[in-house]
Parts: structure tokens; C-alpha cells; sequence
């Protein structure tokens, strides 16, 4: 099959390399889809320059998740058959042709969507709803905040935290980007090049500050989410793309009650990933189909162009996902 390979690691798109590779054979307890579209997520920019690798056993190709039907049903499943068109949440191996994931990660495609829809789905709203719901407990009445409100992610955060009852407050570069998340749902709308987020936060609930932060930033913000963290407040963080290391001021966390809690999806054990996937078919699903939470889906790539994908990200200038299609 074809698939995108990274022979060699590297800053430049030209990284990505269109292959020919071995077809995937199912494992026990997995399928196999033919894929029709896949997610372009910034962890696959990271695992390009050689800085995300698979966990062990994964697939060594970049890519998280798909959309498309199943070819091949392996041993031992039973909830899944040939023909099916579903979607799936994975650990790797979603730039190609076809692949291989466990059953417990496979959810059917939401009534109403096509495939390209469907592929920009199980990351993020398995993302949202794992670190947002399960993790921080966002309650209705509550204030939200969410860095980056125009990239996947924030999208689908918005309409769920929406759909709870919560206030949803958002971090973007552009006028256009605000815009965007104000037509989702969001109340706080915060140009983060123009003012200081903290500020605004603070200005808008009456000094109170969010209940939960969803970063992306990690080191760079960390004093400052702390800051714009209501008292008994969880900042939960997701990506590293302002660094690494930064200083924990113990005194204003405590001061705050507040929990900062660092978590990943990808490198999580099966059996966490399908309990996720199945917290998304039972609460996130239903909104889907209801035409409640749309996907956005900002502009779609042929596979063989995987690197233009990644370009489009690195600009910045999109709001929502990025699909590749097969």
C-alpha cells in the first residue's frame, strides 16, 4: 500500500516521504480500515522533526486518526464487520492507504457526515472530553478557558463546554480567529498578541478567573495559567509547544487550591484508550448527530501532499482541521 514514511527526521515537510509499505495485518481484537481520510494533528509536525515517537508496538507512520471501512475483521472482535464505514482513534499509522487498530478504538461514522468530516473527529473530541470532562470535571456554570480556541482542538472544546452550560473563554491571534470561536459558542474572547490574557480573564468574571484551562503552551504559560486560575481550579496541560521546563510557584498553586495536571492520549494502554472512545460515543456522539457539535474542517490534502498539510499548520493561519484524503 502507500502510505507517508519519515525515513529521516527533519524540520522541512520534505521529511515526509510518499512509500510504498507493507499492508497491515491485523493483531487480535483489531481491524482493519481502508482509509478514506485522515486527521492532521500538530503531534504528527512533532513526530516529523523526530520529536514524538510511537510508543512501543505502534505504528511507526505518522498519523492519529481516520476515516474510512473496515476490510478485515482479526480474531476475537466482534463488535465491528466488512463494510462498515467507521472512524478511529490511533496510536500511529494513519497516513496510508489502510491500517490496523484495536477494536476498542473504532467508532461508527455519526449519521449525517462524511468521511472527510468523520477523519477530523476521534483526536480531538477524545482529547476534549478526556482531559476537559473526565480529567478537570468541567461542571455547568463554570468558566473555561482554552488556548489556541481556533485550532481543532478549541474548536470541538468549545461546542462541548457549550453544551454543558459552561462560559467558554478563548485565546486567539486574530480578529478572524475570535470571530470563529464566537460563531462556536464562546463568551470570552481574548486577542492574546494584544492584551494580557490573565487580565482579560480576570476582567470578565468579575476577578474570579477560569476553573479550567486547557493549555498547549506548557512552560510558557504556567505561571500565568496559574494566575488566571479561579480558586479550586484545574489547568490540565496537553502540548509542549512553549517548552518544557518552567518554575512551579508552590505558594500562588496553594493560594489557589488549584490542581495542575499533565496528561497525553496517545501513549495511554488500550484498554484507557477504548474507555475514552467509549465516553465519546456515549456523550459526544449523540451532539453529532444532532447537528449540536459540527467538525471543522478547514481544507483538505491528498495524501501524496502530506507535506503542504503540515505547512498549512506551521503557518497558523487555519481554524479547525486539516484532512488528508486517500
Amino acid at each position: 500500500m502507500q502510505a507517508i514514511t519519515i525515513p529521516t527526521p527533519g524540520e522541512d515537510v520534505s521529511a515526509l516521504v510518499l512509500a510504498e509499505v507493507e499492508d497491515p495485518t491485523p493483531a487480535p481484537g483489531e481491524v482493519v480500515i481502508d482509509v478514506a481520510a485522515a486527521g492532521v494533528n500538530r503531534a504528527d509536525l512533532l513526530q516529523r522533526r523526530g520529536f514524538y515517537p510511537p510508543p512501543p508496538g505502534a505504528s511507526d507512520l505518522p498519523g492519529l486518526e481516520v476515516a474510512g471501512t473496515v476490510s478485515v475483521v482479526g480474531s476475537e472482535v466482534t463488535t465491528w464487520r466488512v463494510g462498515q464505514e467507521v472512524c478511529a482513534l490511533l496510536a500511529g499509522g494513519g497516513y496510508a492507504a489502510k491500517v490496523a487498530v484495536p477494536a476498542g478504538q473504532v467508532l461508527p461514522v455519526p449519521s449525517g457526515l462524511s468521511l472527510v468530516e468523520a477523519a477530523a473527529l476521534p483526536e480531538v473530541a477524545s482529547t476534549v472530553w478526556s482531559n476537559v470532562f473526565m480529567t478537570a470535571h468541567l461542571r455547568p456554570g463554570e468558566v473555561v478557558l482554552f488556548h489556541g480556541g481556533s485550532s481543532g482542538i478549541g474548536t470541538m472544546g468549545i461546542q462541548l463546554a457549550r453544551e454543558v452550560g459552561a462560559t467558554v473563554a478563548v485565546t486567539a491571534g486574530t480578529a478572524a480567529k475570535l470571530e470563529a470561536c464566537r460563531s462556536l459558542g464562546a463568551e470570552i474572547l481574548i486577542n492574546y498578541r494584544e492584551t494580557d490574557f490573565v487580565e482579560e480573564i480576570r476582567r470578565a468574571t468579575d476577578g474570579r478567573g477560569a476553573d479550567v484551562i486547557l493549555d498547549v503552551m506548557g512552560a510558557k504559560y504556567l505561571h500565568r495559567n496559574i494566575s488566571a486560575m479561579a480558586t479550586n481550579g484545574r489547568l490540565v496541560i496537553i502540548g509542549m509547544q512553549g517548552g518544557t521546563k518552567a518554575e512551579l510557584d508552590i505558594a500562588a498553586l496553594l493560594a489557589k487550591r488549584g490542581a495542575v495536571i499533565a496528561t497525553s492520549l496517545r501513549a495511554r494502554p488500550d484498554e484507557e484508550k477504548a474507555a475514552i472512545v467509549a465516553a465519546v460515543r456515549e456523550h459526544v456522539w449523540p451532539l453529532v448527530e444532532a447537528g449540536r457539535v459540527v467538525p471543522m474542517v478547514y481544507e483538505t490534502v491528498p495524501l501524496a501532499e502530506a507535506g503542504r498539510a503540515h505547512q498549512i499548520l506551521e503557518e497558523g493561519h487555519h481554524i479547525g482541521k486539516v484532512v488528508l484524503t486517500v
